[in-house]
């Protein structure tokens, strides 16, 4: 069964990228929306481990798309503006991934 709290967490990473397109790009919210969800492709780093969805391990730090040097290099992308919303994608992407392994209490650091 999967837990609830997890459930919630991919909930967020698709809700917390469309209410920030409807907040801050209304006009090309959907647009937005799409380019800041391919931050979702940075899960395909799951594939490589076993299992590869576990709700108690944090994947930040563990796979190689949510290493740290990698966390800086989406950072970056959020703030040139051509890269932005993709960047701002992954940068959500990681956040949440971050605040679910800091309550989980096992952040890899």
């Amino acid at each position: 069964m999967i837990p609830l709290s997890f459930l919630l967490h991919l909930f967020l990473h698709v809700a917390v990228p469309l209410a920030v397109a409807w907040l801050f790009y209304r006009e090309q919210w959907q647009r937005a929306t799409l380019l800041m969800l391919a931050g979702l492709l940075i899960d395909l780093d799951h594939l490589a481990a076993t299992p590869i969805v576990d709700p108690d391990r944090c994947s930040v730090g563990y796979h190689f798309l949510h290493s740290y040097w990698l966390s800086a290099v989406y950072v970056v992308l959020a703030i040139i503006p051509k890269t932005r919303l993709i960047g701002l994608g992954l940068v959500i992407h990681i956040v949440l991934d971050t605040l679910e392994c800091l309550k989980q209490g096992n952040l890899n650091w």
